[in-house]
């Protein structure tokens, strides 16, 4: 008769260094999380680009703008739309990506998240549009339409920092939404380059340190 019997476990024998195990824990959730991370990191690029080229354009079309050269509005402003577009659809696409494979709460949050993007924006542009309709002026809609991304920007980011614990989102989040409500005081086109270095700056800078630092932990 063949001994199927299970051999017998020796149960001296060490289960291994605790500490070692923890640390082989830690770096295997490491990892996830940087993969979750990881798009985000072009996430910031895109609008760094789209904010820092979009609004100088804007700035260098205006004849109070750019001291050193200008370029025709009607270059700038559709560049500007062009950029801005591109960047809501990134981010929608990158949001819903970002727990692609992942079920329940946090497939629905990322879903959320990424729909946010495009639906906010429509609906930012709607109130403009509105407003324009009602007799808001050119200049004054060249300091809301800019404003207002920015503090779409800055609430859309503060909810994702919440979803993620991503403190890259809570401090992209807060400059957002400080930048947009304070850059109105310097004017039309001075918003504009406030938007191009302050806005366009920071995600560029974010994004370069994140991309440091998930090198650094591959």
């Amino acid at each position: 008769m063949d001994d199927t019997r299970t051999p017998a476990v020796d149960l001296d024998e060490p289960l291994g260094d605790p500490r070692e195990m923890l640390a082989l824990l830690e770096k295997q959730q490491r990892q996830v999380t940087d993969a979750q991370i990881a798009p985000v990191v072009w996430l910031y690029f895109i609008w760094g680009i789209a904010w820092l080229v979009g609004f100088l354009a804007l700035w260098s079309g205006d004849a109070d703008g750019n001291p050193w050269f200008t370029i025709p509005a009607g270059l700038a402003t559709p560049l500007f739309i062009v950029l801005l577009v591109i960047s809501i659809v990134s981010s929608a696409v990158i949001g819903i990506r970002i727990n692609r494979g992942v079920r329940g709460v946090s497939s629905f949050s990322g879903a959320v998240y990424g729909l946010s993007w495009s639906v906010c924006g429509t609906a930012f542009a709607l109130l403009g549009t509105a407003l324009i309709s009602h007799g808001m002026s050119t200049d004054l809609a060249n300091l809301y339409f800019p404003s207002g991304y920015a503090l779409m920007c800055g609430t859309i980011y503060l909810g994702g920092a919440a979803l993620w614990r991503e403190k890259s989102q809570l401090i992209l989040g807060l400059i957002m939404l400080t930048v947009g409500a304070a850059a109105p005081f310097a004017g039309s086109p001075g918003n504009d380059l406030v938007f191009a270095l302050a806005g366009g700056g920071a995600f560029l800078v974010v994004a370069a340190i994140m991309a440091v630092r998930l090198r650094r932990n591959r």
